[in-house]
C-alpha cells in the first residue's frame, strides 16, 4: 500500500486496516511454516505495510494531542 493511499484514509480506517493486515500477516506466516509460500517476499511487504499504517496512526494521534 502506497503512502499516498494511507494518508487519504481516516483514523478509524487506519485502525481497521492495521488489524486486517496483522491478521493477513499471521495467516501468511502460519501457511509459510507448513509449506513454503510461492512468494515469501509478501511477508516482508505485509510487515512494511503494517509499519506504515502504525506510523501514520501514531503521527495523527500525536497531532491531535498537540492541538488540545
Amino acid at each position: 500500500m502506497k503512502q499516498s493511499v494511507i494518508n487519504e484514509l481516516s483514523t478509524n480506517e487506519l485502525r481497521e486496516k492495521t488489524t486486517d493486515e496483522q491478521a493477513i500477516l499471521a495467516k501468511m506466516k502460519l501457511t509459510h511454516t507448513i509449506s513454503p509460500l510461492e512468494n515469501p517476499m509478501k511477508i516482508k511487504g505485509s510487515r512494511r505495510t503494517i509499519a506504515r499504517l502504525k506510523t501514520e496512526l501514531t503521527r495523527r494521534i500525536k497531532l491531535e494531542a498537540s492541538k488540545k
